[in-house]
């Protein structure tokens, strides 16, 4: 009862409070009305009893208003209706601003108390949103009640809340597959340095073969923190834009790409986008890169490239190992493998993490579409090009 007193002389002291204003504006809102409906009210009724007394002196007929006073009545019955009418109106309006003044103090009152009321969901949200933090961001408003406009905000917080909970989940993910991919290394490069520090007889040529080692692990650290980086400027947005040829950049990965003894088709046609060239290259590499590495001897990969419906289009079809339909979506998530007992020669699983990532930073389509017979049939569609570079303000 105390806190319940002491919240509300905060609220009374407060005059920025919402429960103030609403308590303010109902008070003021039925001053004012009562106020107009007994100005009304006495001029209907002085009027109405000039007419009474008009009728029974025989001043007027009946059906007709007094428009000015008769001096043909007598002098006497004049200044007696006169006086009579005078105290009857003074008399209603005392008691009319007497009973304003009541009904006024009553409504304020009122008026807190429902506004107490219809905001009392206000403060309890307000409360618990207080409470709630990256350790307990599990918890919701779950508001009671009809489905007013509380309600509606209530559910738009916690859904707010549910999306924020997933991203917290996803990246608290993200960062122990991170750890977990960056301390392996760590730990073999440290077993063989204490390896070759402990072995007595070792000579050049294992020491050479030790540092080979070692060099191919740190370049693997070297490529797994690059694409980090590159998933990280990925998800922060573009800070610059400028049109791009889909077909030229295709041309230029697939030039440069290594695909041993698969077949790489291209079919590339002039389709400008707008965006980043060095992200969107980094897009079609990583495409090429990954239909390339999960592929089956004598496979076959695909580069297309073109406009489709003002859409600017980048696919890379390629053969391979029969995917799940329901691991396409954990394929496009970062350090995950179809095979997750295997490390796939030293990559981690972020090339299709960062693949979508771009897309989603330059207002791309990615679609990813598992192929009856294996391997995947990957699609990006851009917006259409603008013509001059422009930059964009953060």
């Amino acid at each position: 009862m105390m806190g319940e007193m002491l919240a509300s002389l905060r609220f009374i002291t407060s005059p920025r409070t919402v429960r103030l204003r609403l308590t303010l504006l109902y008070g003021v809102l039925f001053a004012a009305s009562g106020a107009v409906l007994l100005a009304i009210t006495f001029l209907l009724v002085w009027n109405s009893r000039r007419n009474a007394e008009a009728l029974r002196y025989g001043i007027l007929e009946p059906g007709q208003q007094v428009l000015a006073p008769d001096l043909s009545v007598a002098e006497h019955s004049r200044e007696y209706i006169q006086r009579q009418n005078e105290a009857l109106i003074q008399d209603l309006l005392i008691q009319s601003v007497i009973a304003l003044a009541i009904m006024t103090i009553i409504s304020f009152a009122v008026g807190w108390l429902v506004s107490g009321r219809i905001l009392r969901p206000l403060r309890t949200m307000n409360d618990t949103i207080r409470r709630i933090s990256a350790r307990n961001i599990h918890e919701r408003l779950a508001l009671q009640g009809p489905q007013d406009e509380l309600r509606n905000l209530a559910d738009t917080v916690d859904g707010l809340l549910s999306r924020l909970h997933a991203a917290l989940d996803a990246r608290r993910h993200f960062v122990a597959n991170a750890a977990h991919e960056l301390r392996t290394p760590l730990t073999v490069e440290h077993a063989l340095l204490e390896e070759a520090m402990l072995d007595s007889e070792a000579d050049a040529g294992s020491l050479r073969s030790t540092m080979g080692r070692l060099l191919a692990i740190s370049e693997q650290q070297g490529r797994l923190l690059e694409s980090l980086l590159t998933l990280a400027e990925s998800e922060g947005g573009l800070a610059y834009r400028q049109s791009v040829d889909l077909a030229a950049i295709a041309d230029r990965v697939v030039g440069v790409t290594s695909a041993g003894d698969l077949r790489l088709l291209s079919d590339l046609s002039p389709a400008l986008a707008s965006g980043d060239p060095a992200l969107v290259e980094r897009l079609v590499a990583n495409l090429v890169d990954n239909a390339v590495r999960y592929n089956v001897p004598g496979g076959r990969v695909e580069v297309m490239t073109g406009v489709v419906d003002g859409w600017a289009v980048v696919s890379v079809l390629n053969t391979g190992p029969v995917i799940p339909p329901d691991q396409l979506e954990r394929l496009l998530e970062p350090f995950q493998r179809l095979d997750r007992t295997v490390r796939s020669n030293g990559h981690h699983g972020l090339g299709l993490s960062i693949v979508r990532a771009i897309a989603a930073a330059h207002d791309a389509v990615l679609t990813a579409q598992a192929r009856p017979d294996g391997g995947l049939s990957m699609r990006v569609a851009f917006p259409p090009a603008i013509s001059p570079p422009c930059r964009i303000d953060p």
